[in-house]
């Protein structure tokens, strides 16, 4: 498999533990009656971890279908290269190690760990619109 197809299938188990790790950190604080239940009653706000993770989960997936449409897309028109690879390991990298500087409440780290991440993909798009 192409590397960024790999890339691709590993951001899908990651999204997976952004999903878990968000929905434990609410349940813990909401209890499993709520997890479980239709969740139509007005909650208390998130305490700051669940909060962290929550806002990560939702950073995660809006980033994501750029992920796809770049890294995919340079697959299936061809235009994988050995630095089209290099910047889907670079954005995976990236965006593993976001989650847990988000987790832990580290500024500006984190924000220039997700630019790294960004970059990485707009180098992908790049290709794809301009190669």
């Amino acid at each position: 498999m192409v590397p960024e197809l790999t890339v691709l299938a590993l951001a899908g188990v990651l999204l997976l533990v952004h999903v878990f790790a968000a929905i434990h950190f609410k349940t813990k604080q909401y209890g499993v009656e709520w997890n479980m239940g239709a969740r139509d009653e007005d909650t208390p706000p998130l305490n700051d971890v669940a909060a962290r993770l929550d806002r990560a989960r939702g950073n995660f997936l809006e980033t994501l279908p750029l992920a796809i449409i770049a890294l995919g897309g340079v697959v299936v028109a061809g235009k994988a290269t050995e630095l089209t690879a290099i910047a889907a390991w670079v954005w995976l990298g990236a965006r593993a190690v976001y989650l847990p500087l988000y987790w832990a409440g580290i500024p500006k780290i984190r924000t220039y760990v997700w630019a790294v991440a960004l970059v990485a993909l707009l180098y992908a798009l790049g290709v794809l619109l301009l190669d």
